[in-house]
């Protein structure tokens, strides 16, 4: 499992020219999975992502986590994140799970997000052609993979 974690000020997603879902300040979460992953990832990655404090307090220092601030999370599934790149310029996406395997880790994965934040989140529609729109705040931008946690 692959995210990408941006501290927004604000995050919409649009399908179609129709607004999805829209967060105020908090948390865009792209995110990606392998055939391999497993509950496991998910709780591990849900719990990493509510936790990581990326949020100033008030001596302007990151210490706050999305949980501290009461902010909100809008997920996105990203397969790209699993872009393989090591032969020619097109990347090669077969590192990526394929729907009938990420759509229920996807779901999954929404569902303990909501748990470890303690709220609902929002997110966009798995497999569709997403317009996402940011304002990232700082910038801050994380990484984190479930298979190499550092």
């Amino acid at each position: 499992m692959r995210a990408v974690i941006q501290r927004v000020s604000h995050a919409a997603v649009r399908i179609e020219g129709h607004l999805k879902a829209e967060i105020k300040a908090g948390l865009l979460v792209l995110i990606g999975f392998e055939a391999e992953d497993n509950v496991e990832d998910i709780a591990w990655m849900s719990r990493k992502i509510t936790a990581l404090r990326i949020f100033n307090d008030e001596n302007n220092l990151m210490n706050l986590s999305v949980k501290d601030i009461s902010g909100e999370i809008l997920a996105v599934s990203q397969f790209t994140l699993f872009a393989s790149y090591k032969k020619g310029n097109r990347p090669s996406f077969i590192d990526a799970a394929k729907p009938e395997i990420a759509i229920p880790l996807y779901e999954k994965f929404l569902l303990q997000l909501e748990i470890d934040l303690g709220k609902p989140i929002v997110s966009g529609t798995f497999g569709a052609d997403m317009k996402v729109e940011l304002l990232n705040n700082g910038p801050v931008t994380i990484v984190i993979d479930s298979k190499n946690p550092e």
